[in-house]
């Protein structure tokens, strides 16, 4: 499989992903341009290099499994991308953005596993319609979407766990 890396999904990285974190963090009173800056490199370089191509990965391990079984497949790939230790991966950016260095530790890994878990419905869901019922040019645009909606819940997550 050819890797691919794109200038419109680094576009897309760029704006859904800080926008979703901006969202979070303002709500959390923790907004900071650099924080802000941060997301967008991430989302316009990590994440709009990782995850589709994954989805590409996904469809190419799936093309011969058909019907419920290959939908369901489908979503449960996505599921096992967006794992808890991606979460935590995910909040650890967060922390080296925001400079808390103190907060580095193993408990982002049990905020990343509670969070998941308690999300688990909503993410199967999401990732089923999504690796489903949208083509794979759209599939990141519309993860992006669902993941930024996610990373608000993520940051709210360090909160409520």
């Amino acid at each position: 499989m050819k890797l691919r890396y794109t200038a419109s999904n680094v576009m897309r990285g760029v704006l859904i992903y800080s926008i979703g974190d901006s969202i979070a963090s303002i709500i959390l009173s923790e907004f900071s341009l650099l924080r802000m800056l941060g997301m967008m490199f991430i989302g316009g370089t990590v994440y709009a290099f990782e995850i589709p191509n994954y989805f590409r990965w996904i469809d190419i391990k799936t093309t011969e499994v058909r019907g419920l079984k290959g939908s369901l497949s489908r979503a449960g790939l996505a599921i096992l991308y967006f794992n808890p230790l991606w979460i935590a991966r995910h909040l650890l950016f967060i922390q080296i953005l925001q400079g808390g260095w103190s907060s580095i530790n193993w408990t982002l890994l049990r905020l990343g596993l509670y969070a998941f878990m308690v999300n688990v419905p909503v993410a199967f869901a999401a990732n089923y319609a999504i690796q489903n019922k949208v083509s794979l040019k759209w599939r990141f645009l519309a993860s992006a979407v669902f993941s930024s909606l996610m990373a608000i819940y993520y940051a709210l997550s360090q909160v409520i766990f």
